[in-house]
C-alpha cells in the first residue's frame, strides 16, 4: 500500500490513547492510525468503488463537460 505523508492535528488525549492502543497491539502509531481511520470509515458507511467503476465515473465526467460546452455554445 502506498503511503502519502499529511500533517494532523489531533487534540493530545486522542494521541495518547491512540499511541496506547498501538503499542498494546504491537503497531506504530501510524500503522495503528492507518487501521483506525479504514475501520471508522467503514463502520460509518463509506465503500470504495470498485476499480471498474472509475472509467464509468470518468466518462460520465466528461459527457457532462462535453455537455455543458455545447450549451455555452449555443448560449452563444
Amino acid at each position: 500500500m502506498a503511503t502519502r505523508k499529511v500533517t494532523l492535528s489531533l487534540d493530545a488525549s486522542a494521541i495518547e490513547y491512540a499511541e496506547r492502543a498501538a503499542k498494546a497491539h504491537g503497531l506504530s502509531l501510524s500503522s495503528w492510525l492507518s487501521k483506525a481511520a479504514r475501520r471508522e470509515a467503514v463502520r460509518t458507511g463509506y465503500r470504495a468503488r470498485p476499480a471498474g467503476d472509475l472509467a464509468s465515473v470518468a466518462a460520465a465526467d466528461e459527457a457532462e463537460t462535453a455537455a455543458a460546452e455545447k450549451e455555452l455554445r449555443a448560449e452563444g
